[in-house]
């Protein structure tokens, strides 16, 4: 689509919108400007341009799915930031009371939260930064229920005493069932697969 396609799409867009604004009543009005616009709305073509393909419905995501994406996501990285803050009670509360989580593809263990928060404790001790950083995030939401599967890529600096240091790389997936709570989306289950992990200092493990 060209750039000029693509322009007179976005102003034929603008131009339906503001015609279906003025013409509910539902709007706000700039002091003095009221009757510039309803003349200026009257003299709009809201014929689509025919060399644009348009879609089929001009909202294919709801509000309220735009809004759980959002907060799932949004989630998922508070998950992320608590981990690498070692920040235990933010950690809490983005699960459930009852969640499982299950890292033992890491070498890790498959438990609830609080036991999770124990292992975590000791398999970090030596760990000085970690940086989770999510990616190209999947969403299945089917009203009070989601599963997402995201990509994560995480390197960390250990300490290896005598005043040493190294960075190695690591990469997993996340696949999370979370369920929508009156406190918003918490996840029920985090499970790790596909790890894979570069520049490991030999014999360590978490």
């Amino acid at each position: 689509m060209s750039k000029d396609a693509i322009q007179r799409n976005v102003e034929f867009r603008r131009r339906a919108f503001l015609a279906t604004v003025f013409r509910s009543g539902f709007f706000c009005v700039v002091p003095g400007a009221a009757r510039a616009a309803e003349i200026s709305v009257s003299q709009m073509s809201t014929k689509p341009d025919s060399s644009v393909t348009m879609r089929k419905s001009a909202m294919p995501l709801s509000l309220e799915q735009i809004s759980d994406r959002l907060e799932i996501q949004d989630l998922l990285t508070r998950y992320c930031y608590a981990v690498d803050d070692r920040d235990w009670n933010a950690y809490r509360r983005v699960f459930t009371p009852d969640a499982v989580i299950d890292d033992t593809v890491t070498g890790g263990v498959k438990s609830g939260v609080e036991e999770h928060i124990t292992y975590m404790k000791r398999a970090l001790s030596k760990i000085v930064m970690s940086q989770h950083a999510i990616s190209t995030i999947l969403f299945d939401i089917k009203g009070n229920d989601a599963s997402t599967r995201a990509h994560c890529s995480c390197p960390m600096l250990i300490d290896l005493g005598n005043g040493s240091t190294q960075v190695f790389f690591q990469g997993l997936w996340y696949r999370d069932r979370l369920i929508r709570t009156p406190d918003g989306w918490r996840m029920k289950e985090l499970v790790e697969e596909g790890y894979w992990k570069h520049n490991v200092p030999p014999g360590f493990k978490f």
